[in-house]
């Protein structure tokens, strides 16, 4: 059951890290937005196959948290919750401004967009895999 809970858990990683990490990007570039007028703000970004390819690099076996004790070899162990961070990184304007901000708002509103739909289509793959787990459960 274990063996067969972890498979669940790794068909599934990939998604929800992919998740997670256009969530942070799409908190990274609305804070540029949001600071397009403050004086001498530096835009951020990151580059999420980059963080993709990390953080799949980095996956953790299952650890038992402090306070919890496995009595019987059989229970489950309870996976680390590490979200992923990616390195942010400063962007360069095309034309930069008096005042020393770096925020170009057509440049990150088109990120912003882009990183919603590709966000969108993460959460359909995701349902579409788990939509072809239970078919395959309810199979046999």
């Amino acid at each position: 059951m274990a063996a067969m809970i972890g498979k669940i858990d790794q068909y599934l990683s990939f998604q929800e890290n992919a998740l997670k990490l256009r969530t942070k990007r799409q908190e990274v570039l609305a804070s540029n937005i949001a600071n397009a007028d403050t004086p001498n703000f530096k835009a951020r970004d990151f580059d999420f196959a980059k963080a993709l390819d990390a953080s799949r690099q980095k996956q953790q076996p299952a650890i038992t948290p402090p306070g919890l004790s496995r009595t019987d070899g059989r229970h489950l162990s309870i996976p680390p919750v590490q979200p992923p961070q990616p390195e942010l990184l400063y962007r360069n304007p095309h034309q930069p401004s008096i005042d020393g901000n770096t925020v170009e708002v057509d440049t990150e509103m088109a990120q912003f967009s882009d990183n919603a739909v590709r966000y969108q289509a993460s959460l359909t793959f995701m349902q579409r895999r788990i939509e072809g787990l239970k078919l395959a459960l309810q199979s046999q």
